[in-house]
């Protein structure tokens, strides 16, 4: 079960909080991108789009070991990690009832500078896989220099909440009787067709790994 916190427990729209651990695994395994919300050493709060990873309950997130987002983040203070999905535009038959549908996570805590280098190696795996599947691999592995450049943080899965909306609107009983067209625009995201580098030489096919996730490209 998901822990509960003053800062997870949710205060409107309950009945949309998922309280089991898979829930926030799903959401999080689904995401390619997070916003990592810090404040910085001089107060100023800022939010990050960045990728991550997770392993377990752990969530790894990378950056320049000169990025202030990451310096703030490791400096031992609160961080707020958030993704979300979004599913639909719900139209309702009055302004005030539209909605959106999305699945959302949001994890609290103190990250930590990971200094082992096992898993300094293993955190940047996690993040290369949760974009590209199958590209750590593929690639040419980071060098010393490389892997110095980068910093990891290290995030426990521990505080988090999940919020979900599915589903169509909610109006108000007399507003049904509207003439007025309401229900869901579905919203998916998918993969476009491979483009490959124009310095890359001829002859090389896309790999396996690649082409097995745009093979449902319409």
């Amino acid at each position: 079960m998901l822990s509960t916190t003053p800062r997870t427990a949710l205060g409107r729209g309950k009945k949309r909080a998922r309280t089991d651990r898979d829930d926030l695994y799903a959401v999080l395994d689904a995401g390619l991108i997070c916003h990592l919300g810090v404040v910085t050493g001089d107060g100023v709060p800022m939010v990050v789009p960045t990728g991550y990873g997770r392993i377990g309950d752990t969530l790894y997130l990378h950056g320049s070991t000169g990025a202030t987002s990451l310096r703030a983040g490791g400096s031992g203070g609160e961080v707020c990690v958030t993704v979300t999905h979004l599913d639909g535009i719900v139209l309702a038959r009055s302004v005030f009832n539209h909605s959106v549908n999305y699945r959302s996570a949001m994890i609290y805590g103190r990250p930590r500078w990971v200094d082992d280098p096992e898993e300094h190696l293993a955190g940047l795996r996690a993040i290369t896989e949760q974009l590209a599947p199958g590209q750590w691999d593929a690639a040419r592995p980071p060098t010393r220099k490389e892997l110095a450049a980068t910093a990891v943080l290290a995030l426990s899965l521990e505080e988090a909440s999940v919020k979900v909306r599915q589903g169509p609107p909610v109006d108000e009983e007399e507003d049904y009787a509207l003439p007025v067209w309401a229900g869901v625009l579905p919203l998916r995201t998918t993969w476009g067709a491979p483009e490959p580098d124009p310095a890359m030489p001829g002859g090389l096919e896309v790999p396996g790994h690649i082409a097995s996730r745009t093979a449902t490209t319409g």
